[in-house]
């Protein structure tokens, strides 16, 4: 008798844990559909700026077409024949850096964003400018 009583008594201590992990795996599992639900709903958006209106030696967002340079085949922007001049003589301003990622970025291949006071803001990717304007 004394046998079986501790028998019941493991097998209840079982299902209890079962039942508990049930329940505590069902509740992460709501707190993180929650949580992806509401951070998906909260992304801020990082539209990107049209490359022929940005100077690129200036850095910043024209609003306007500007002049095409041409150089190994990328095309950058300036906004007068003295940015286009440097831009086909100076590397160092055909190259920004990424905020976010800290990586060195060509501008002509840049996921360019307006920033503040019409900034131009050379990225990665759309996701490294998704995470700055999240951040």
């Amino acid at each position: 008798m004394r046998y079986s009583f501790v028998i019941d008594i493991k097998h209840l201590a079982l299902k209890y844990l079962l039942i508990t992990g049930m329940a505590v795996a069902l509740m992460a599992a709501m707190q993180t559909n929650s949580i992806s639900a509401e951070a998906s709903v909260s992304i801020i958006p990082a539209t990107k700026a049209i490359s022929s209106e940005v100077c690129m030696v200036t850095d910043r967002v024209m609003g306007k077409p500007q002049i095409p340079v041409v150089i190994e085949g990328k095309t950058y922007y300036g906004c007068c024949e003295g940015c286009k001049a440097k831009l086909q003589k100076n590397r160092s301003i055909r190259y920004s850096t990424d905020p976010v990622t800290g990586k060195e970025v060509d501008k002509a291949r840049a996921y360019i964003v307006q920033g503040d006071l019409s900034k131009a803001l050379y990225f990665e990717s759309e996701q490294t400018a998704i995470r700055y304007k999240n951040r």
